[in-house]
């Protein structure tokens, strides 16, 4: 175990919480006046994320903090973590106990295992072209107050000549009924690990979730760095969606167009390449976190999940 000293470990936290709340600032902010934001309060609504569950920092599983001395300006806030779930002290100590953890979250930690490696085994795609929003207002359905860009019948008529390819399922379930039968592959939720891939945008904005759902095994850097890759690539999935978002200084990428469609695959490239380290960074926790053996490796029955 790496044992992080008070003043570093009451560095890492300080820091994170200051990161953090600039990141969720314009978010409490718009809470408090009963405002919206189309694109900025997604990631908060949707996953969902609380502005303190962002700031609460952690280590992350096999990093311990010393116990600081009582007049230490992080003492307060070492007793205050004694009380959190599945940590413990040991010889002056605090660290999370796999043991404990892994009772509660094993199947989890089984999951976003299987679902990263699935992911960084299967070559990305990069067909899709952002159908899937305007898949969910197909035929009248509105999901945001804003206008369509095209009106309802260009936007209808440019899901009817598009190529829809989502292999998305949590994107694919909120299509309306019509637009369904448009698209040429049927994700299921048993089909995730076999159709999850890393050129799906929304498979990349999912960090966030795997790494909101593995809690204090997640080391702050990680946690926040997903965070601002989701946040950019929500951005840019709404670029491409089919409202005006010109109100919100939204440049649209018009993907009913050939030069549209060439811009959307550049930034697709572009997060993919950024999500793969991310991506594996969380896979090796998870191999860490309880021995979990990769193919043609060799882990003992007792210490597999």
């Amino acid at each position: 175990m790496t044992i992080l000293s008070p003043d570093l470990w009451w560095s890492l936290h300080t820091d994170h919480v200051e990161k953090a709340r600039q990141r969720s600032a314009g978010h409490e902010a718009r809470r408090r006046s009963a405002e919206k934001h189309a694109i900025e309060d997604f990631l908060w609504e949707y996953y969902p994320l609380r502005p303190g569950l962002l700031a609460r920092w952690h280590p992350g599983a096999g990093v311990g903090l010393l116990r600081p001395p009582s007049n230490h300006v992080g003492a307060e806030e070492y007793e205050k973590r004694l009380a959190w779930r599945w940590h413990r002290e040991v010889d002056g100590v605090l660290r999370l106990d796999l043991d404990d953890y892994l009772a509660a979250r094993g199947r989890g930690v089984r999951f976003v295992h299987d679902l990263t490696r699935s992911v960084l085994d299967r070559t990305p795609t990069f067909a899709c072209f952002g159908w899937h929003e305007w898949c969910m207002v197909y035929g009248g359905e509105k999901r945001h107050d804003i206008p369509l860009r095209l009106g309802q019948a260009g936007t209808d008529r440019a899901v009817d000549s598009a190529h829809v390819r989502c292999s998305h399922y949590d994107a694919f379930r909120f299509f309306t009924e019509p637009a369904m039968p448009h698209n040429t592959v049927h994700p299921t939720r048993e089909r995730v690990l076999d159709m999850e891939q890393g050129g799906c945008l929304h498979t990349n904005m999912d960090l966030l979730k795997w790494c909101l759902q593995l809690g204090p095994a997640i080391p702050g850097d990680l946690l926040l760095d997903v965070f601002d890759l989701a946040r950019e690539i929500r951005w840019m999935d709404m670029a491409a969606a089919p409202y005006d978002l010109s109100g919100l200084g939204l440049e649209p990428i018009p993907i009913e167009t050939t030069e549209g469609r060439v811009a959307y695959v550049s930034r697709q490239k572009e997060f993919a390449g950024r999500a793969h380290p991310l991506r594996q960074r969380l896979h090796a926790i998870t191999i860490r976190l309880a021995a979990v053996p990769e193919p043609g490796g060799n882990a003992s029955d007792e210490t597999a999940i």
